[in-house]
């Protein structure tokens, strides 16, 4: 079921789900989001949708991504929908290790179009892209809890 992108962090995991929880930054850390057009107030609790575009303008697509699994400070299990490219889930786990916070990603099609593709292809399209995730998630999670972060 696709390979699985981790990235440590060192702030703790409940900081890592305050990032995770506030569905307006969405497209700060998830790659190819592009806006978000409204929040369920649930988010991210069992059927909330986060309802955002995908691409670059003027060639943007309008979807969604609904939260399908949530146990609080430690999985988020996602359905994202970009159309015409079909669904896929993605889990995103945190463990705390020595105070730390080692966030995973894996992403998975599970309708068609990409459903039909072999697990290697849909790991080689989707594993940079979350890598890069988690990147940009962590650095997020970071700055909020160092105030000399901004400094360059």
């Amino acid at each position: 079921m696709g390979r699985t992108a981790v990235r440590k962090t060192r702030v703790s995991c409940d900081r890592v789900w305050e990032v995770l929880s506030e569905g307006w930054i969405f497209p700060s850390w998830v790659v190819g989001a592009s806006r978000v057009r409204a929040v369920d107030a649930e988010w991210p609790r069992v059927g909330a949708r986060i309802h955002h575009s995908v691409g670059m303008w003027p060639a943007l697509l309008d979807d969604s991504t609904e939260v399908v699994g949530s146990v609080p400070g430690v999985e988020l299990l996602l359905h994202a929908r970009a159309w015409p490219f079909g669904t896929a889930e993605i889990r995103i786990r945190l463990r705390e290790r020595d105070g730390e916070c080692e966030i995973e990603m894996i992403e998975h099609g599970i309708s068609r179009p990409e459903s039909w593709l072999p697990d290697s292809l849909q790991d080689w399209a989707v594993y940079p892209r979350n890598r890069e995730c988690l990147r940009r998630l962590a650095l997020i999670a970071e700055r909020a809890t160092d105030p000399s972060a901004g400094d360059v």
